[in-house]
């Protein structure tokens, strides 16, 4: 894996953890704040700690990751180990290499009676300025949908 930087995006949701989570990683809310990737992303796992998960986009591809850690509501952190092109996963070629092994993390914290969602993730620094304007986007989906 190459050096990745650490990039940290955080929002306050006036909602308790139990939505934030529920918003977070049930299907329905996820496919609509995940939209702010990709229109049509969704993921595909049993969501259970050590289980693989697909994340896709509505043309198969996307990333084949792992769930590392999964404390509900609290933290839930997904290792990236490859990409899934026309359905076919890929944890082995040189590009993928170059990656693998990145981590995402999601820590949801109370604070005063609201939920502070911090989302870290290892990026690399092409892909940096990009993240850097989806993910202000994409939280703030998950705060309305959190606050509803």
């Amino acid at each position: 894996m190459k050096d990745f930087n650490s990039m940290t995006h955080s929002i306050v949701i006036d909602a308790d953890r139990e939505k934030v989570w529920k918003t977070l990683w049930e299907d329905e809310t996820y496919r609509k704040w995940t939209a702010a990737f990709m229109e049509g992303s969704h993921a595909v796992s049993d969501w259970n700690e050590g289980s693989k998960i697909l994340f896709k986009g509505p043309d198969n591809n996307g990333m084949v990751s792992m769930i590392a850690e999964k404390i509900e509501p609290e933290l839930m952190t997904f290792r990236h180990l490859g990409v899934l092109k026309d359905g076919v996963e890929d944890t082995t070629s040189e590009e993928v290499k170059a990656w693998a092994g990145s981590r995402e993390k999601y820590v949801l914290k109370d604070q005063d009676g609201h939920t502070h969602l911090e989302v870290v993730m290892d990026i690399s620094p092409e892909y940096e300025q990009m993240f850097d304007e989806i993910w202000p986007k994409a939280l703030l989906r998950v705060k309305e949908l959190s606050e509803k």
